[in-house]
């Protein structure tokens, strides 16, 4: 600490102390420094991640917005990768991030998360990325499941998309529900009930290894483990799974089973 300068009268006659002693210290990111692109249209994924963080002192979220179109087709999800760049140069410009995670499951794939990992990497080289995809893999191999049911939001040819692309990556699909919703704002308001019953629906059709909630709008990190309780079931989704991963990614190890089976996971 270093007083250099003692008080002093301004020319109004206000007392100054400047250059005050102070100490530094890791600030509140002393574990890990995570950054988030949220979508534009997203009510869910800051309250659902920041519930998981609070758990967790010295891991820092940070965040940011990306343009996107409330009708989700798979016009409008590719329309977002050259602004994925801007959208994660913004978060905490000059500073190091440990993880930089993107914020859209169905854009993820139909723009590809190698490419998602490029348009970072232009700002953030340093940083390990993460998408809803990328985790929800992550956790499929941390839980052991090759059989995967699959809830999502989305219309009939984002559906395709999302189904051709997890059995490419060698995960089986063999049952796949949806709400059959393109709106962004609907999506975000379905209730958690309704979650939950098109979850039953899944695991009423075909036997699973777990099930997987594609959206990052969609609510369902805080009645994971309570569904898990009921179906015997591993369940995840977008947020869920995404968070999980960033967490594991930035070296965070802690078991917080009180977010379901996955959280007490280490990567696979």
């Amino acid at each position: 600490m270093n007083d250099r300068s003692p008080a002093r009268s301004s020319s109004d006659g206000m007392m100054l102390i400047e250059h005050l002693p102070f100490e530094t210290d890791d600030g509140i990111a002393r574990r890990a420094r995570l950054g988030l692109i949220v979508l534009a249209t997203d009510f869910t994924i800051e309250h659902e991640w920041r519930a998981i963080m609070a758990g967790l002192p010295g891991v820092a979220l940070y965040q940011s917005r990306i343009l996107n179109d409330a009708q989700i087709t798979p016009e409008t999800l590719r329309a977002m990768e050259p602004r994925i760049a801007a959208a994660t140069d913004v978060i905490l410009p000059g500073n190091p991030l440990d993880v930089v995670a993107y914020g859209c499951t169905s854009a993820s794939m139909a723009i590809g998360e190698e490419k998602v990992f490029e348009r970072i990497r232009e700002v953030r080289p340093d940083a390990k990325c993460t998408t809803p995809i990328t985790g929800a893999f992550a956790a499929f191999r941390a839980l052991g499941a090759k059989r995967v049911g699959v809830l999502t939001p989305y219309r009939a040819d984002v559906n395709r998309i999302v189904a051709d692309y997890i059995r490419a990556r060698g995960f089986e699909v063999p049952v796949f529900g949806s709400f059959n919703e393109q709106d962004d704002c609907t999506v975000a308001r379905i209730t958690p009930a309704s979650v939950r019953r098109g979850v039953e629906t899944i695991l009423s059709h075909a036997p699973v290894d777990a099930v997987f909630v594609s959206c990052t709008s969609v609510r369902l990190a805080e009645s994971a483990r309570a569904i898990e309780a009921e179906t015997g079931v591993p369940i995840t989704s977008s947020n869920h799974a995404m968070a999980w991963h960033a967490l594991r990614l930035a070296g965070v190890g802690d078991a917080m089973p009180q977010w379901g089976r996955l959280f007490e996971k280490q990567l696979a």
